[in-house]
Protein backbone atom coordinates (compact mmCIF):
# COMPACT_ATOMS: atom_id res chain seq x y z
CA UNK A 1 0.00 0.00 0.00
CA UNK A 2 1.37 3.69 -0.97
CA UNK A 3 1.89 6.48 2.04
CA UNK A 4 -1.26 8.00 0.79
CA UNK A 5 -3.72 5.26 2.20
CA UNK A 6 -3.20 5.56 5.72
CA UNK A 7 -3.57 2.58 7.80
CA UNK A 8 -7.36 3.40 9.66
CA UNK A 9 -7.56 2.37 13.70
CA UNK A 10 -10.85 2.77 15.47
CA UNK A 11 -10.90 2.82 19.20
CA UNK A 12 -14.14 1.29 20.53
CA UNK A 13 -16.00 1.82 24.05
CA UNK A 14 -19.40 2.21 25.11
CA UNK A 15 -19.96 5.61 25.80
CA UNK A 16 -16.89 7.34 23.59
CA UNK A 17 -16.42 9.98 25.73
CA UNK A 18 -13.76 8.22 28.19
CA UNK A 19 -11.74 5.32 26.98
CA UNK A 20 -11.97 5.04 23.06
CA UNK A 21 -11.53 8.90 22.84
CA UNK A 22 -8.39 9.08 24.77
CA UNK A 23 -6.70 6.11 22.91
CA UNK A 24 -7.53 7.52 19.79
CA UNK A 25 -6.41 10.78 20.90
CA UNK A 26 -2.83 9.16 22.50
CA UNK A 27 -2.16 7.02 19.47
CA UNK A 28 -2.93 9.75 16.84
CA UNK A 29 -0.58 12.28 18.68
CA UNK A 30 2.31 9.02 18.87
CA UNK A 31 1.89 8.14 15.13
CA UNK A 32 2.03 11.71 13.55
CA UNK A 33 4.81 12.42 15.60
CA UNK A 34 6.89 9.71 13.89
CA UNK A 35 5.05 9.02 10.68
CA UNK A 36 2.73 12.26 9.50
CA UNK A 37 -0.07 10.88 7.85
CA UNK A 38 0.69 7.04 7.67
CA UNK A 39 -2.24 6.15 10.32
CA UNK A 40 -5.60 8.11 11.12
CA UNK A 41 -7.02 7.18 14.36
CA UNK A 42 -10.59 7.53 15.20
CA UNK A 43 -13.33 5.89 17.89
CA UNK A 44 -17.32 5.00 18.18
CA UNK A 45 -19.04 3.47 21.40
CA UNK A 46 -21.49 0.89 21.29
CA UNK A 47 -23.57 2.95 23.23
CA UNK A 48 -22.39 6.39 22.49
CA UNK A 49 -23.83 9.77 24.32
CA UNK A 50 -23.94 10.82 20.86
CA UNK A 51 -22.41 14.64 19.86
CA UNK A 52 -20.75 14.69 23.71
CA UNK A 53 -17.15 16.36 23.89
CA UNK A 54 -14.34 14.40 25.75
CA UNK A 55 -15.18 13.70 29.60
CA UNK A 56 -13.32 16.59 31.25
CA UNK A 57 -11.56 14.56 33.48
CA UNK A 58 -10.08 12.22 30.64
CA UNK A 59 -9.73 15.26 28.66
CA UNK A 60 -7.25 16.24 31.51
CA UNK A 61 -5.46 13.00 30.87
CA UNK A 62 -5.25 13.16 26.78
CA UNK A 63 -3.58 16.83 27.43
CA UNK A 64 -1.24 15.80 29.78
CA UNK A 65 0.13 12.90 27.78
CA UNK A 66 0.49 14.32 25.04
CA UNK A 67 -3.23 14.16 22.93
CA UNK A 68 -4.97 17.10 22.00
CA UNK A 69 -8.69 16.99 23.42
CA UNK A 70 -10.35 19.34 21.73
CA UNK A 71 -12.84 19.42 18.29
CA UNK A 72 -13.74 15.64 19.36
CA UNK A 73 -17.63 14.44 19.38
CA UNK A 74 -18.91 11.33 20.34
CA UNK A 75 -20.56 8.64 17.81
CA UNK A 76 -22.21 5.24 17.59
CA UNK A 77 -20.72 1.88 16.43
CA UNK A 78 -22.35 0.85 13.08
CA UNK A 79 -21.94 -1.08 10.34
CA UNK A 80 -20.72 2.03 8.02
CA UNK A 81 -18.61 3.38 10.18
CA UNK A 82 -16.70 -0.23 10.70
CA UNK A 83 -16.47 -0.73 6.84
CA UNK A 84 -12.61 0.34 5.85
CA UNK A 85 -10.69 -0.26 9.11
CA UNK A 86 -7.59 -1.82 8.93
CA UNK A 87 -7.92 -2.71 12.50
CA UNK A 88 -10.40 -1.84 15.09
CA UNK A 89 -9.34 -1.69 18.97
CA UNK A 90 -11.90 -2.66 21.58
CA UNK A 91 -11.47 -1.35 25.13
CA UNK A 92 -12.90 -4.71 26.49
CA UNK A 93 -13.72 -8.26 25.29
CA UNK A 94 -17.70 -7.30 25.75
CA UNK A 95 -16.92 -4.44 23.04
CA UNK A 96 -15.00 -7.23 20.76
CA UNK A 97 -17.88 -9.08 20.90
CA UNK A 98 -20.28 -6.09 19.88
CA UNK A 99 -18.01 -5.14 16.52
CA UNK A 100 -17.49 -8.56 15.18
CA UNK A 101 -21.29 -8.90 15.73
CA UNK A 102 -21.56 -5.93 13.89
CA UNK A 103 -19.18 -6.71 11.19
CA UNK A 104 -18.49 -10.32 11.45
CA UNK A 105 -16.03 -9.82 8.53
CA UNK A 106 -13.57 -7.70 10.81
CA UNK A 107 -13.13 -10.64 13.17
CA UNK A 108 -9.57 -11.38 12.17
CA UNK A 109 -8.49 -7.74 12.17
CA UNK A 110 -10.41 -7.08 16.26
CA UNK A 111 -8.54 -6.91 18.97
CA UNK A 112 -8.93 -5.69 22.77
CA UNK A 113 -6.22 -2.55 23.03
CA UNK A 114 -4.63 -4.55 25.92
CA UNK A 115 -4.37 -7.77 24.61
CA UNK A 116 -2.84 -6.65 20.89
CA UNK A 117 -0.38 -5.02 23.06
CA UNK A 118 0.53 -7.85 24.85
CA UNK A 119 1.08 -10.24 21.86
CA UNK A 120 2.82 -7.16 19.56
CA UNK A 121 6.28 -7.41 21.58
CA UNK A 122 6.64 -11.18 20.67
CA UNK A 123 5.66 -10.50 16.40
CA UNK A 124 8.53 -9.53 14.07
CA UNK A 125 7.86 -6.55 12.05
CA UNK A 126 9.14 -5.15 8.36
CA UNK A 127 10.95 -2.63 8.21
CA UNK A 128 11.53 -1.98 4.44
CA UNK A 129 7.64 -1.44 4.56
CA UNK A 130 4.76 1.01 4.74
CA UNK A 131 2.89 0.90 7.67
CA UNK A 132 0.17 -0.26 6.44
CA UNK A 133 1.73 -3.19 5.13
CA UNK A 134 3.82 -3.69 8.21
CA UNK A 135 0.47 -3.77 10.52
CA UNK A 136 -1.05 -5.53 8.25
CA UNK A 137 1.15 -8.38 8.33
CA UNK A 138 1.69 -7.63 12.22
CA UNK A 139 -1.79 -8.81 12.82
CA UNK A 140 -2.27 -12.38 10.70
CA UNK A 141 0.91 -12.98 13.45
CA UNK A 142 -1.05 -11.64 16.52
CA UNK A 143 -3.95 -13.63 15.39
CA UNK A 144 -2.07 -16.95 15.71
CA UNK A 145 -0.79 -15.83 19.28
CA UNK A 146 -4.09 -14.84 20.49
CA UNK A 147 -5.28 -18.31 19.88
CA UNK A 148 -1.78 -19.82 21.64
CA UNK A 149 -1.94 -17.34 24.35
CA UNK A 150 -5.13 -16.28 25.47
CA UNK A 151 -6.01 -13.41 28.22
CA UNK A 152 -8.59 -12.60 30.04
CA UNK A 153 -10.95 -9.72 31.19
CA UNK A 154 -7.76 -8.84 33.41
CA UNK A 155 -5.32 -8.69 30.98
CA UNK A 156 -7.45 -7.23 28.09
CA UNK A 157 -9.99 -5.30 29.29
CA UNK A 158 -9.65 -1.30 30.43
CA UNK A 159 -11.93 -0.34 33.38
CA UNK A 160 -14.97 2.00 32.25
CA UNK A 161 -14.47 4.97 34.46
CA UNK A 162 -17.20 7.40 33.37
CA UNK A 163 -19.03 8.33 36.91
CA UNK A 164 -16.54 6.72 39.14
CA UNK A 165 -14.39 7.34 41.36
CA UNK A 166 -10.79 8.82 41.49
CA UNK A 167 -9.59 5.63 41.80
CA UNK A 168 -10.89 4.26 38.81
CA UNK A 169 -10.00 6.92 36.72
CA UNK A 170 -6.37 6.17 37.97
CA UNK A 171 -7.09 3.00 36.83
CA UNK A 172 -8.07 2.85 33.52
CA UNK A 173 -4.98 5.53 32.84
CA UNK A 174 -2.54 2.68 34.49
CA UNK A 175 -4.27 0.35 31.82
CA UNK A 176 -4.87 2.67 28.72
CA UNK A 177 -1.59 4.20 28.42
CA UNK A 178 0.78 1.72 28.69
CA UNK A 179 -0.74 -0.62 25.87
CA UNK A 180 -1.38 2.43 23.81
CA UNK A 181 2.95 3.02 24.54
CA UNK A 182 3.03 -0.56 23.58
CA UNK A 183 2.00 -0.24 20.10
CA UNK A 184 3.62 2.86 19.48
CA UNK A 185 6.59 1.29 20.81
CA UNK A 186 6.41 -1.30 18.13
CA UNK A 187 6.44 0.74 15.39
CA UNK A 188 9.09 3.05 16.55
CA UNK A 189 11.41 -0.06 16.22
CA UNK A 190 11.03 -0.12 12.69
CA UNK A 191 11.47 3.47 11.64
Amino acid sequence: MSINTPFRILTVCTGNICRSPMAERLLQAGFDAMAPGEFTVTSAGTGALVGSGIEPHVAGFVNVFGGDSTNFTSRQLSADILAGQDLVLALSRAHRSKIVELAPGLLRRTFTLRELARLLPHIDGQADVGASERWTAALGRALRLRTANPGGPEEDDVVDPYRRSEETYQQMVHELTPAVNALLAWERRYR
